[in-house]
C-alpha cells in the first residue's frame, strides 16, 4: 500500500508539498484531493509516469486526460491565440470546478513542448482540457513543480469517481506511491467539462457549474471606478446602462439577461451608501435615476472578473495596478483623451452637471471602442 498523508492532521503543508513533489519528480503516481473528486496524477513531462497512469486507469483510447496547471498565466502559454471569451472564462472560473477545453493547435502553444506520446494522451483533434483545481494543497504542488500534471479521477475506468481518499485507495491503492487525504471533497461530483470556441461554449460533460453559471461567467463585464462610488462611477455606470439598453432594445436593468454586466465600485468606498444628492440631481435632468444605487468597495473579485475597468483619474489607475498588476492591460482612463475627470465634491450644481455631461460623452466614446460589445 502507498504512503498516506492526512492533511487534516497538519498545521503546515510545506513538508507534505515537498514530499509530494519529490514522489512525482521520481516518476511515481500520486492520489490528490481536489474540490470535485479525488484525482490521480503524473508529471506531464515524464512519459514513463504517464504510461503508468494510463495502465493504472485502464483508460480506453479516445478519452484524453486533462492537464492540471497552476493558474491562468500558465494556461495562457497553452492557448496563445485564445478569444476574449476563452480568456474571460479562464480568468473568472479558475481556480474552480471546471475543465476548460481549448484549441491548442497554434504553433506557439506550450502543448507542443510536451512529449509526443503525452500529447496523444491529453490531446484530441487539436484540443486539450485544462484544470486549475480550487484546492490550495494541489496548487502549491503545481507551483512547486513549475510544470503541468496529467490529472484524471482516481478510479478505474468505468467505476464511480471517488470523493474520499479511502475510495481512491480501494481502486488504485496498489498502483500509486502516495495518497494525499484531504477529507471528503467539497462538491462530491466531477468538474464540468466545457469546450470553449471563439464566440461560444459547449458543455461536454455536466458537472458542478451549470449552463446558467457558465453564461454569467462568459458575459462581458464593464466596471467603472472612482474613489467613493457615490458620484462619478455611479453616473458612469448609469450612462453605460442607458446607452447599452437603447442599443439592445431592453431596459437598463435588464442588461444581464442580454449577456452584459455593468457595475461600479470605489477604491475607498464603504458598502451600501446611496449616490450623493448632488449626483442624483445632476443626472435626473438627463433622464437618469440613481436612487437604487448602493456603493461597494473595489475587490479582487471585481477586478478579476471585469473585461474593461474604466477609472476617473491617473491616480485611480495607478492604485489599481499597484494592488492588482495582472489587471494592468484592462484598466483604462474613462476620458478617451487620457484626461482626469475630477471629483466635483464641494462644487456647485453647475459643476456636477458639467461633470455628468463629461462622463456621458466619455462613456459613449469608450463603448464605441470596445470590441466585445
Amino acid at each position: 500500500m502507498p504512503v498516506t498523508i492526512d492533511l487534516r492532521k497538519l498545521s503546515d503543508y510545506r513538508e507534505a508539498v515537498s514530499q509530494t513533489v519529490d514522489v512525482l519528480a521520481h516518476g511515481e503516481l500520486v492520489i490528490l484531493p481536489t474540490e470535485t473528486v479525488y484525482g490521480v496524477a503524473a508529471r506531464a513531462m515524464d512519459v514513463s509516469a504517464v504510461t503508468r497512469l494510463v495502465e493504472a486507469k485502464g483508460r480506453p483510447e479516445g478519452k484524453p486526460f486533462a492537464l492540471a496547471v497552476a493558474g491562468v498565466d500558465q494556461l495562457a502559454a497553452y492557448v496563445p491565440n485564445w478569444s476574449p471569451l476563452g480568456e474571460r472564462l479562464a480568468r473568472r472560473s479558475l481556480p474552480g470546478p471546471v475543465t476548460l477545453v481549448y484549441d491548442v493547435s497554434h504553433r506557439d502553444s506550450a502543448f507542443w513542448r510536451l512529449p509526443a506520446q503525452v500529447q496523444a494522451w491529453v490531446g484530441a483533434e487539436g484540443t486539450a482540457g485544462f484544470r486549475v483545481p480550487a484546492h490550495e494543497f494541489v496548487l502549491e504542488v503545481l507551483r512547486s513543480l513549475a510544470e503541468p500534471l496529467v490529472l484524471t479521477s482516481a478510479n478505474l475506468s468505468g467505476k464511480p469517481a471517488p470523493v474520499t481518499a479511502e475510495e481512491s485507495l480501494d481502486q488504485l491503492g496498489d498502483r500509486v506511491a502516495l495518497a494525499v487525504d484531504g477529507g471528503p471533497t467539497r462538491y462530491a461530483q466531477p468538474s464540468s467539462v466545457v469546450r470553449v470556441g471563439q464566440s461560444g461554449f459547449e458543455i461536454l460533460r455536466p458537472g458542478v457549474l451549470t449552463e446558467q453559471n457558465l453564461r454569467r461567467l462568459s458575459a462581458p463585464m464593464l466596471l467603472f471606478v472612482c474613489t467613493g462610488n457615490t458620484c462619478r462611477s455611479p453616473m458612469a455606470e448609469a450612462f453605460a446602462r442607458k446607452i447599452l439598453g437603447e442599443k439592445l432594445g431592453c431596459p437598463p436593468d435588464a442588461l444581464e439577461e442580454h449577456g452584459i454586466i455593468v457595475s461600479s465600485a470605489g477604491i475607498a468606498a464603504a458598502s451600501g451608501l446611496t449616490a450623493s444628492p448632488e449626483a442624483l440631481s445632476a443626472v435626473a435632468v438627463m433622464g437618469i435615476d440613481l436612487h437604487q444605487h448602493q456603493s461597494q468597495p473595489l475587490s479582487e473579485s471585481l477586478v478579476r472578473c471585469a473585461d474593461a475597468i474604466f477609472v476617473m483619474t491617473h491616480g485611480h489607475r495607478e492604485e489599481i495596478i499597484h494592488r492588482w498588476p495582472q489587471a494592468a492591460s484592462r484598466v483604462h482612463l474613462l476620458h478617451p483623451e487620457g484626461k482626469d475627470i475630477e471629483d466635483p465634491i464641494g462644487g456647485s450644481p453647475e459643476d456636477y452637471q458639467a461633470c455628468a455631461r463629461e462622463i456621458e460623452l466619455a462613456v459613449k466614446r469608450r463603448l464605441e471602442e470596445l470590441p466585445f460589445l
